[in-house]
């Protein structure tokens, strides 16, 4: 880590996507994760004339895998490191829960946190990266609110979840979406007298006004807000039976309550 000077940008793509920039300003090197577009890198690495040598996959979506194929045509020594058990066979350097990812001198830690997809995985480091160690958790956690269950179960989403709850409070979770503003309106319709929720929310509507992402977030604040890590929360739990109570749907375990809350979200 001695003499690095690591900044992280986002780089917007599609309509709603941040494609993560790790780079050493002293060398010019650069990480990037979930380029699901080529040319909007492109465009940043030469813009800030860096070069490209790392790409993380955390999971097999187009929107996060889509443009590695002309990234490696620009840079072909580029290392491709994705998840081992993945319908995306692009990758060139696999990795499962429990590996380590190093770069630069830099360790993340392979996470596994299945539930949007099975082979979803993220990368965490304890390293201090503008000052706060960094998750990028690709579509598993969103600022206020969870990815889809597009492939997994409930269960196993909220233990991701519970995975990523426990790491340090003053994380920065990088995710891939500016989902934002859409994820507070559902969770200020299901907890309408939480002050913290109202709050954030006028915040973010702000940043956004002003065309500033509210992303990366701080994970200690997602513990407090987001409703999908509050599945043992008394306030969320009592609105959320009220909703099964409607619904006919289950109650009766911290599953069975996240999976309401993302039924809820689903059906918002």
């Amino acid at each position: 880590m001695w003499g690095l000077m690591l900044t992280i940008s986002a780089i917007p793509a599609f309509s709603d996507n941040y494609i993560w920039c790790l780079s050493d300003a002293a060398s010019g090197k650069t990480l990037v994760v979930d380029p699901g577009q080529a040319q909007p890198v492109l465009n940043h690495l030469a813009r800030k004339n860096l070069v490209l040598d790392t790409i993380l996959v955390t999971h097999h979506h187009p929107d996060h895998v889509g443009g590695i194929k002309e990234l490696l045509a620009s840079f072909p020594d580029c290392r491709v490191i994705g998840p081992a058990d993945s319908p995306y066979q692009g990758s060139n350097h696999l990795v499962r829960p429990g590996d380590e990812v190093v770069w630069k001198g830099l360790t993340f830690q392979v996470l596994g946190v299945p539930g949007h997809t099975l082979d979803h995985i993220a990368y965490f480091t304890d390293v201090e990266i503008e000052g706060r160690p960094v998750l990028f958790c690709g579509d598993t956690l969103f600022v206020c609110g969870c990815g889809r269950l597009f492939e997994g179960t409930p269960a196993q989403m909220r233990q991701s979840l519970q995975t990523l709850r426990a790491l340090p409070g003053k994380t920065a979770v990088y995710c891939a979406h500016e989902y934002t503003l859409a994820n507070l309106r559902f969770a200020r319709s299901w907890l309408p007298e939480d002050e913290g929720l109202k709050q954030f929310e006028t915040q973010c509507q702000s940043a956004r006004n002003a065309g500033i992402a509210t992303v990366p977030s701080v994970l200690e604040n997602e513990r407090q807000l987001n409703p999908f890590l509050r599945w043992d929360d008394p306030a969320v739990i009592a609105a959320t039976r009220a909703y099964c109570a409607k619904q006919g749907l289950p109650a009766d375990s911290d599953n069975a309550i996240f999976a309401a809350i993302r039924h809820g979200k689903d059906n918002f």
